[in-house]
């Protein structure tokens, strides 16, 4: 192995969640197009797939790959947002300033799960003079997101990781 390459998402609304991805999130669309055919049917494991694909790409990191099925269908999982259903659970973001971009997507319309925390260095340590602080949101169709920010320790006030926002 010497990378992730993508992260796929299955979509109902495509246009939906590329406005969110894109405007919202900032990833950069950077392709679009459909598939079909006897080698997608193979790949999948279905028959008669037709699905609309959209690239977005970070500055940095795998791209995300939104898929819209037009054929067949099916009905999306129950509880897909819920942080302990086994399974793939969520993508994380990494940001520069989690303030900030905390910030931007509350303009958006964006909720959050919590206020953002700090991960306690007897939980994880990055390195002795890093933390990381996180929070969970969800994109429109129930994914569940998250981003985090891993900042030096001496420039973390009490107030960070606990209060850093309001939780919407």
């Amino acid at each position: 192995m010497t990378a992730i390459d993508h992260v796929n998402i299955v979509v109902s609304d495509l246009e939906g969640m590329v406005d969110f991805y894109a405007h919202v999130l900032g990833l950069r669309v950077t392709n679009r197009g459909v598939i079909a055919g006897g080698w997608v049917d193979a790949v999948v494991g279905l028959t008669d797939v037709e699905a609309e694909f959209v690239f977005l790409d970070p500055p940095l990191g795998p791209r995300v790959e939104l898929l819209h099925y037009r054929r067949p269908s099916e009905n999306p999982a129950a509880r897909l947002g819920r942080a302990n259903l086994p399974g793939l659970r969520h993508i994380a973001f990494k940001v520069s300033s989690i303030e900030a971009v905390l910030e931007g997507l509350r303009g958006a319309g964006v909720e959050f799960v919590s206020e953002v925390q700090m991960v306690p260095a007897t939980q994880l340590e990055i390195a002795p003079e890093i933390r990381k602080l996180l929070v969970y949101f969800h994109d429109p169709e129930g994914n569940l997101l998250e981003l985090c920010e891993y900042r030096p320790a001496a420039t973390i006030s009490d107030k960070d990781g606990q209060d850093t926002s309001r939780a919407s």
